[in-house]
């Protein structure tokens, strides 16, 4: 443990969101509503975003590094993006690294014309695909594991360009929700598992694609459905059909999706995300009950989950700490006489309501245990007599290899250290995680249902649902090096 900053000053501790997609067809000025789109989806990706249109007769195509209301703002690059069908992209790197190359989405002249395509998740077998296709004649742009796709349709010897984009999925491993843009198609398809979310809507006719309802909110248009696990649906001016190319999978969706990723304000598989957090709250209360005056949140993830624990345990609930909403991915450098000052760039405690008061802190997570524990200091600095961690998800034991940057699993504290040991790192007077059972039982308490569901919690429990080819094969040694690149 270290009490130093990391060379970004606002680097905390916590997983980073993995990547947002958004697509929409038949609607004039589509690129409008995909800019729209991908504003709500920005706490998937802050790094950089893009759009590309299509207008009938040719592609055009926006990239840039930054937040989306930067970019296309009225009167920038959205008014040269003209055309009714789009798709985009918002991203935080989690392969091939932060390159302007990088920035989706990819787009290339294949046989049957143009192809753009935008990618939620991470493929594990990346580098041996990449490996393969270089020794075939293939030239890599980038650094991504998803131009991997591109270059899989653009070979294939499939007839139709959805034949060979079903060719192309078949031949990858890991976690995908994607949307693809043609000249006559615009195209959704997420793995066989289920891993990353994808939904469904409709605006004024026209068919929308989006990587949480959120977006779909934003430009009012309505929810349909969630595109299924291992469903590709192809939509075009006859409308829409939905194909299942892939055989039939037990779904294993991102449990960390309702812990921590999506908006409170979006529904996944029907659930509202924002429920499913107050019920894990809730039982997390009843798991780990602690005799105190009042809940605090750390926000803003833990809100919901704290909302949640205060009313199962009958106690106060108060903001206790204070986010700043005003400070960016990037910041000036700290000089090293006030690099102690870390957290207090993002939060300050509300001493009124921590003063003299036993507090129970509740977060989503512990990865580093770093912000944690400098929270902890500050919540003790304004003068609570005790300090109680609560966490809304189970131990996170093992690294996500499915599109969220997750640290080695060395550098995970609850890897390496019991809770009591984690507990005296951090300087809580005491730490509890919400059990994976109890986890799985609000899940199943939302859903109303008691046949076992089974989600992706490989980062809690070390259990991966597909193949890790590049991890586990020879080609590991050059995983860094690509995410370097």
């Amino acid at each position: 443990m270290t009490d130093d900053l990391t060379s970004n000053p606002l680097a905390d501790d916590k997983l980073r969101e993995e990547c947002g997609i958004f697509g929409i067809w038949g609607k004039p000025q589509a690129s409008a509503f995909a800019a729209l789109g991908l504003h709500a989806l920005q706490h998937r990706g802050q790094e950089a975003a893009g759009i590309v249109t299509y207008d009938g007769e040719q592609f055009h195509i926006e990239r840039r590094e930054g937040l989306v209301g930067d970019i296309f703002s009225v009167g920038g690059p959205v008014e040269n993006l003209v055309g009714a069908a789009a798709i985009g992209h918002v991203r935080y790197s989690t392969t091939g690294g932060s390159l302007r190359r990088n920035i989706q989405p990819f787009f290339a002249d294949v046989a049957d014309g143009g192809i753009a395509v935008a990618h939620n998740g991470n493929l594990t077998n990346a580098i041996a695909l990449r490996q393969r296709l270089v020794r075939n004649g293939s030239i890599f742009y980038s650094t991504s594991d998803t131009e991997c796709i591109v270059h899989l349709v653009a070979t294939s010897p499939a007839g139709r360009i959805v034949d060979r984009l079903v060719d192309a999925l078949k031949q990858v491993e890991g976690a995908y929700s994607l949307v693809a843009l043609t000249r006559k198609k615009l195209i959704g398809v997420r793995d066989p598992l289920g891993v990353r979310p994808l939904v469904l809507g409709k605006l004024d006719g026209c068919f929308v694609l989006a990587s949480e309802t959120c977006a779909l909110d934003i430009i009012d248009a309505e929810y349909v459905r969630d595109v299924k696990p291992g469903e590709m649906v192809v939509i075009s001016d006859e409308g829409l059909q939905s194909y299942q190319p892939f055989p039939p999978q037990r779904p294993r969706f991102c449990v960390f999706e309702y812990i921590y990723f999506a908006r409170p304000d979006s529904l996944i598989d029907g659930l509202s995300v924002y429920d499913v957090r107050k019920a894990i709250g809730a039982e997390l209360a009843r798991e780990a009950a602690v005799s105190a005056d009042v809940v605090v949140p750390v926000p803003d993830s833990g809100v919901p989950a704290a909302i949640g624990y205060a009313e199962a345990a009958r106690l106060p609930f108060e903001l206790g700490i204070i986010r700043n909403h005003y400070v960016g991915r990037t910041f000036i450098e700290p000089a090293d006489h006030i690099r102690h000052l870390g957290v207090k760039l993002k939060h300050n405690a509300n001493r009124g309501q921590l003063k003299g008061k036993r507090v129970i802190l509740v977060d989503d997570s512990i990865v580093r245990g770093t912000t944690s524990k400098k929270i902890i200091k500050m919540v003790r600095d304004a003068g609570a007599a005790e300090v109680h961690m609560r966490i809304a998800s189970p131990p996170m034991t093992d690294s996500c290899f499915y599109g969220v940057d997750t640290p080695e699993k060395k550098n995970l504290l609850a890897a390496n250290y019991t809770v009591d040991e984690m507990c005296r790192l951090i300087g809580a007077d005491s730490l509890n995680f919400v059990s994976i059972n109890g986890l799985y039982r609000a899940m199943r308490q939302q859903k109303r249902e008691t046949a076992t569901t089974r989600y992706c919690d490989a980062c809690l429990t070390g259990d991966y649902p597909t193949p890790l080819t590049d991890r586990d094969g020879e080609s590991q040694g050059q995983l860094s090096l690509l995410a370097q690149a």
